[in-house]
This record gives structure tokens, sequence and C-alpha cells, in this order.
């Protein structure tokens, strides 16, 4: 994929970032609807070959078999960026990571802990302690909900300002790292690892790490190779190309 062009902003409201988003929802929608098909026709087909109790049983093993968490994920990912060391190190610890597009770019609600505190309904905010910016979904027709956490911690807060990043020495260290925790509902949901360095060049590389926190289920399979198909279109869309990547599955 070609570089984005150096006077593209990191923008994460741009017309661009949406329309890649829209697409991944309306493929993630078309594959979960899909899965859930072929449970249903498994099922039926169950039904017939035998009889409705054991053709139920069989249903319910695939479910169960469906949704039992067997998996982590945990890789790397290097991230190439015209934009300054320090315009990168504050985009990644906003309440919108670039990473995180797909999260917070079909979300129904994003709170930072910016517009909580500022907010008169600050008493009443769900968030855990320490929270830094909350996304908010719903679905069932809104009968249910889920909000995620983003706890977000950057180290190496001196190097930040553009001013001082020409001052790294040759073996480029990194200007600085974000931590990104996220947790859904109380619980581990994901770990990231943002390391930024100046290139020779004066454009900005990014090593991102994910970190396995929490298993998922074989269900979750179809979803994760939809993301992965329109992962580099979503950062491109942000001024990043992606240089490497690489994403395994453990146990």
């Amino acid at each position: 994929m070609p570089s984005p062009p150096a006077s593209q902003p990191l923008d994460t409201d741009a017309s661009d970032v949406r329309s890649v988003v829209a697409r991944y929802r309306r493929a993630e929608r078309a594959v979960g609807w899909t899965l859930a098909l072929l449970v249903v026709v498994a099922f039926l087909a169950a039904v017939v070959a035998i009889s409705f109790w054991p053709g139920v049983a069989v249903g319910a093993v695939i479910v169960v078999a469906l949704r039992v968490p067997v998996f982590r994920r945990r890789g790397s990912t290097r991230l190439r960026t015209d934009a300054s060391p320090g315009a990168v190190v504050r985009r990644f610890g906003s309440a919108r990571p670039p990473n995180l597009a797909f999260q917070w770019g079909v979300a129904d609600e994003v709170r930072s802990a910016a517009d909580t505190a500022a907010s008169t309904d600050a008493a009443t905010d769900r968030s855990a302690p320490g929270t830094d910016a909350t996304y908010e979904f719903s679905y069932l027709l809104g009968l249910k909900s889920v909000e995620l956490d983003l706890s977000v911690d950057v180290s190496g807060r001196d190097a930040v300002d553009d001013a001082a990043v020409g001052e790294s020495d040759s073996d480029h260290p990194p200007v600085a790292t974000v931590e990104i925790e996220g947790t859904a509902d109380g619980r581990p949901w994901a770990s990231y690892a943002a390391t930024v360095r100046e290139t020779t060049d004066g454009g900005t590389v990014v090593d991102l790490e994910l970190r396995p926190t929490r298993r998922f289920g074989l269900r979750r399979l179809p979803q994760g190779r939809v993301a992965e198909r329109y992962y580099a279109e979503a950062l491109a869309a942000q001024g990043y190309e992606v240089v490497e990547r690489s994403v395994s599955m453990t146990r």
C-alpha cells in the first residue's frame, strides 16, 4: 500500500475514516448473519437427520463451541507517518487512538475524561476510576448496552513537545510510549503499547504491540478476519502506512 501523502492530517473525523469504518461495519454484520444462518442450517439438518431433541442437543453443542473462550490474540505492527512524533503521541494518547478506529468509529457515544469532568452529569458517570475514555455500544434494538473503558498512560512526556524531538541521538530512541488498557464491563478487553520514534527523514515510526489479555470464542474468528481486511485502510485514512504486521493466535 502506498504511503499516505505528507499533507494528509491525522484527522479522526475525516470522511475517509468514516467511509472505511462503514464498510467494515457492513462486512462485519454480513459475516455475523452468515454465521448465525449456518448454525440454524446445521440445527435443522440435525433435526432432519436424527430427531428433534437430539437435533436441539447438536445445536446447543455448536453454540457453546462457538462461544467458549479458547484463544488469545497477540501481535505487532509497525506504522509509518510523515506527521511529527509529538502529534502522533497526542493522537495515540487521545480518546480516539488510531488503532481503535473500528471501536470509536461504530460506538454510539464516545466520552473522554475531559468531557466528563466538564459535564454537569459527572456525578452519575458510570466509568471506572482512572478511565480516560469510554465507548458506549447498544444492541438488540437498544435493549442491551456495553461500555468499553480505556485507560491511557503516556511515558516520556518531556520528549513529546515537537521542539524537543530533534534532540534524539543517532539511534533514534523512543520519543514516548503510550500504554492503552481496555476493559469491557469491568473485564479485560485489550492491551496495547505504542512506542513512538522519529525517523532520519523527519517522519515518525510507531511500533504497536497487542498483548494477549483475554480469550475469544471461535465465533470471533470471522469478525477478526473482517477487521484485518480493513485495518490498513482505516490507518491509511488517518495518515499512517502499515509497514509490517504480524498477528497470531495462542491458547
